[in-house]
């Protein structure tokens, strides 16, 4: 299993549905079996961005709260 990550992004800042489109756009940019870490503060983007990923059979290899609103996600094309 990969380990290493290809890129990380900050969406910090962004809300939703702009989180989803820059995590998509994102992961066009990698190939299959590489990951990406992309840093969100949206409340929404915590379960929406997810959900969408999931849906379009993306990967999710964690979920991890950083603090207060702030949390992270790595995910596998």
């Amino acid at each position: 299993m990969k380990e290493k990550l290809e890129k990380e992004i900050s969406l910090l800042g962004e809300v939703c549905p702009m989180t989803f489109v820059k995590t998509r756009l994102a992961l066009e940019k990698i190939k299959t079996g590489d990951r990406i870490k992309i840093l969100f503060d949206s409340i929404e983007a915590r379960t929406n961005v997810p959900r969408s990923l999931k849906e379009l059979k993306y990967n999710i290899v964690k979920i991890s709260e950083l603090k207060e609103n702030n949390f992270y996600i790595i995910i596998e094309k």
